[in-house]
């Protein structure tokens, strides 16, 4: 497989001469004379390494290097421009540039810095591979994304990691909870301890009691043999608890009294056997809110909620959602033995848009599919799931809809829209419960009301109204 370059200059003759020079050399040359059009170029087709002008008409070099680098900082740029100056290629190297080549250059020149940035681009990868192999698979830089909300997760998780305090990692379903947890215990003291985790929300009361706290022969039916439980097999490690806020009332006395004594007693047994385990529970509720409405034990969060962090859901993380789908669609490229190199703009504008309910995994599961069904090198929109093709054309016709009216009606049809979708998405979230919803909206319950009544929900949907009286019994 030929290795691609990007050439981008204005003039035709230096594009032609690159192209003939790096094809004879056995490069994959592709040629651009407009810089204005770079950033669809780098998602159709995207380049080892980039050679560019320093001078041109609407973008200069510089301009060129900080669009590429924003794209992926792991694909060196190198400049050429007939204005070579020592004060030019000090800045252009501060900005980032692998390196400067003054006009005119030889052939010779040109491919030796050429292949100058491409071998030390290879060795870079080779360490990172190096590393995976040597097990750092949990580092911090696992976790994807640039965005704010993410770097102060990455923050708390640096801070934080290397401390014994019980951690509570809440966020949606598919945002990641579990790789935090994994990050923790691999950057904590405990690494080389076992991390064991364990799922509140899917296994019977007596079964979870079971697995948390082991049992002896016989302590019940089917109990052929004493088993040790996730405390034991934790000691010196770490135990994430998945979905605590799911976990049985009287299960949740038993867990604190574990955690105050260190100390747990098998089923069937009257011996205490002493642990040694850092707790990291994770849950998708909001733990606060179901505490005080006595739907989950005080005591046990506060000894379980030592810190707190939120994982932010994928629609609050701008930039991060075309960056993780690259970033899955190049591991799911290499497991299938596929060669899928870039994204169409039509994908990536249908993937920027949609809302992702199901979160990062939701997101993932889609490049997957994508990898699988592609018949192309580039992923586009047919390749995206039916549902997420519709959001893009439902999209696009409610734009062109919203065209035919005023500004104003415009406005307030948009508005309009996205309160009933907040409101249903929230009402949804708590269960049609209204004075949970009001709460972590920060409006009242009278505001919810009128606006049930305003766009007609609460005829609409009356097991909303059913369950809010359920849940306030």
């Amino acid at each position: 497989m030929k290795e691609t370059v990007l050439v981008v200059d204005d003039e035709a003759d230096m594009l032609e001469n690159c192209s003939r020079v790096l094809g004879r050399a056995g490069y994959r040359c592709v040629t651009l004379n407009e810089p204005a059009y770079l950033a669809a170029r780098l998602i159709e087709d995207p380049p080892l390494l980039v050679l560019t002008d320093f001078r041109m008409p609407g973008k200069d070099g510089i301009e060129v290097l900080k669009e590429v680098h924003s794209f992926s900082k792991e694909i060196p740029v190198i400049l050429f421009t007939a204005f070579a100056s020592v004060e030019t290629a000090v800045s252009a190297i501060k900005e980032g540039a692998f390196d400067y080549i003054p006009k005119p250059f030889s052939n010779e020149h040109l491919l030796m810095v050429v292949e100058k940035a491409l071998r030390e681009k290879k060795l870079r990868e080779e360490n990172i591979r190096l590393r995976q192999k040597l097990g750092i698979l949990y580092g911090v830089d696992k976790i994807v994304g640039t965005s704010v909300p993410v770097r102060q997760v990455l923050e708390t998780v640096k801070k934080v990691a290397s401390t014994e305090a019980n951690i509570l990692v809440q966020g949606e379903t598919g945002t990641g909870k579990e790789l935090i947890a994994r990050v923790l215990h691999m950057n904590s003291r405990r690494k080389d301890g076992p991390f064991v985790p364990v799922d509140c929300a899917s296994l019977p009361e007596h079964l979870l009691e079971s697995e948390l706290f082991g049992h002896e022969k016989g302590a019940f039916t089917d109990a052929y043999a004493a088993k040790p439980g996730i405390f034991e097999y934790a000691d010196g490690g770490t135990i994430f608890l998945d979905e605590i806020g799911d976990m049985p009332a009287a299960l949740q006395a038993k867990l604190l009294r574990a955690l105050q004594e260190r100390q747990v007693r098998r089923l069937g047994s009257n011996r205490l056997v002493s642990f040694d385990v850092r707790v990291i529970a994770a849950t998708n509720k909001n733990l606060a809110q179901e505490a005080e409405a006595k739907r989950f034990r005080m005591e046990l969060y506060y000894r379980i909620n030592v810190i707190t962090i939120e994982i932010p859901p994928l629609r609050s993380r701008e930039g991060d959602v075309v960056l993780l789908a690259k970033h899955f669609l190049e591991h799911f490229a290499r497991s299938n033995q596929r060669r899928i190199t870039g994204l169409a703009v039509e994908a990536v504008k249908t993937l920027e848009g949609y809302r992702w309910p199901g979160n990062v995994r939701e997101l993932q599961n889609v490049m997957e599919r994508a990898v699988a069904l592609a018949e192309a090198e580039i992923i586009g929109l047919g390749d995206l799931p039916p549902s997420l093709q519709s959001s893009a054309q439902a999209g696009a016709s409610s734009c062109e809809g919203l065209l035919a009216l005023s500004y104003k009606r415009a406005k307030s049809r948009r508005l309009a829209d996205f309160d009933r979708q907040y409101l249903g998405a929230l009402l949804g979230k708590h269960a049609g419960n209204i004075s949970r919803a009001a709460d972590e909206a920060g409006i009242d319950r009278k505001t919810i009301h009128r606006m049930l009544v305003k766009y007609d929900l609460a005829k609409d949907d009356m097991t909303l109204k059913n369950e809010e009286h359920a849940g306030n019994r």
